[in-house]
């Protein structure tokens, strides 16, 4: 220890005998879920966190009605994780969508499945069901140390020593294991900012970069498109890029697009744009009719009608759909186009191209891809390079569109961090005394 460390130091390391004294950094779902099943295993648990109250995150998320899970088939569900999803698929046998309702049930929150597949509890909200889960886990013994910075390691360091600036000046605490739960770098604010990456690095961690996931596009919109549109919704469209081809809703932003759609679709746009610079999806604006049928509709003569209202009433065009046909063509160049080539202009209508610039900055994502690479990780997500110190949650490289799966997959890996501490212990124990 250094000796000019001007905190408090806790007691020396127990024996592999003893319960173990476990350090957790980070009160999100991840935090909180190894919390409980340490606790459940006989567990000494302090929980640390810089925010001055727990779950932050997991509260905004449950603003607009916490989505908790979905109640997607199994093999749908695990395919929302993409590359990741054999190492998810493990986790989720631990704590899958039915286990984690289950769960919910049991500290008093019942839940319901939504016309789109997404289960919430019944109130809406995520205060309650985060209060419940507090009480039950400070009953059990649960320490709670809030306002807490962890500040990484000195050189010197063992990987269970830390290190935290507090309200009351720098604190030191000795574990016998950590679980890190410290998210990734969206939403900085509420305490998911990243710091913790050059910490790990430095210990010879392998990591992926920190990059936006469920995150909005830039495209570069005109003046008047980007002052008059902006806000509006772009719905009943399918968007196609590569793969991916699905119908939903998104909203136009003063300089791109955002939204459930976008989002479904971020990771490999996100890719495409790291690899080439640029990515372009396609949206077909009428995905009700055909290219045929628009043909004919465009081809009735317009008669004595603008060319705005031929569009709404043959085609079906209006608002941000047919200001977004201005975005490429001219008023006459648009008009030729309907009078010349109708086949065409339908063609493009099922397959209009939009070019997407760059991906929103990590800090306004919803959440964050990247980060402690699996790789890094046993089974029991212990970091090969330190051992004692446990990973869960989105500082983890894997990620998943909103509807559920992040916080599914959260709690899961939470399960599975605190149940790999307390076999690591035991594992440690019999080692030591045979």
């Amino acid at each position: 220890m250094d000796p000019s460390y001007n905190g408090t130091a806790s007691c020396p390391t127990s024996p592999p005998e003893a319960a173990p004294r476990v350090a957790i950094v980070g009160a999100g779902p991840a935090g909180l879920m190894a919390a409980e099943r340490l606790l459940a295993g006989g567990a000494q648990v302090s929980l640390h966190d810089a925010m001055p109250s727990a779950g932050r995150k997991f509260l905004l998320a449950g603003k607009g009605g916490l989505n908790l899970t979905h109640n997607e088939p199994a093999p749908a569900f695990i395919g929302r994780y993409g590359p990741r999803a054999p190492a998810v698929a493990r986790w989720l046998e631990v704590l899958g969508p039915q286990a984690l309702r289950d769960w919910a049930a049991g500290l008093g929150v019942s839940t319901f499945v939504g016309s789109s597949g997404r289960v919430f509890p019944h109130e809406m909200k995520a205060a309650p069901l985060l209060r419940a889960w507090l009480h039950r886990l400070r009953a059990a013994g649960l320490r709670l140390h809030m306002r807490q910075r962890w500040t990484g390691w000195q050189a010197d360091d063992p990987p269970t020593r830390l290190r935290f600036d507090t309200p009351q000046g720098a604190e030191l605490v000795e574990a016998d294991a950590v679980v890190l739960a410290l998210g990734g770098a969206s939403w900085p604010r509420l305490g998911s900012d990243g710091a913790w990456w050059p910490w790990l690095a430095a210990r010879g961690v392998a990591l992926a970069p920190l990059a936006p996931a469920n995150c909005g596009f830039d495209v570069g919109w005109s003046d008047y498109f980007s002052r008059r549109f902006a806000g509006a919704p772009m719905k009943s469209v399918r968007l196609q890029f590569d793969d991916f081809d699905r119908a939903g809703e998104f909203v136009i932003t003063a300089g791109g697009i955002e939204g459930s759609l976008v989002y479904a679709a971020a990771a490999p746009i996100r890719e495409r744009i790291t690899r080439d610079g640029r990515a372009t999806i396609h949206l077909d604006l009428l995905p009700g009719r055909s290219a045929e049928r628009l043909a004919e509709a465009l081809a009735h003569g317009r008669g004595a009608r603008s060319l705005p209202n031929h569009l709404r009433e043959q085609a079906g065009l209006d608002g941000v759909k047919a200001a977004l046909l201005r975005e490429r063509y001219d008023a006459a160049a648009l008009a030729e186009r309907v009078a010349q080539a109708p086949q065409a202009l339908a063609n493009e209508l099922k397959h209009w191209p939009i070019e997407l610039k760059a991906p929103r900055p990590v800090d306004e994502a919803i959440s964050t891809a990247g980060g402690v690479r699996l790789e890094a990780l046993d089974e029991r997500l212990m970091l090969t390079a330190l051992p004692g110190v446990f990973c869960a949650g989105e500082m983890l490289d894997w990620e998943a569109p909103t509807g559920g799966y992040l916080l599914t997959a959260c709690f899961a890996c939470g399960h599975v961090a605190g149940d790999g501490v307390l076999a690591w212990w035991r594992d440690r124990a019999e080692t030591i005394s045979g």
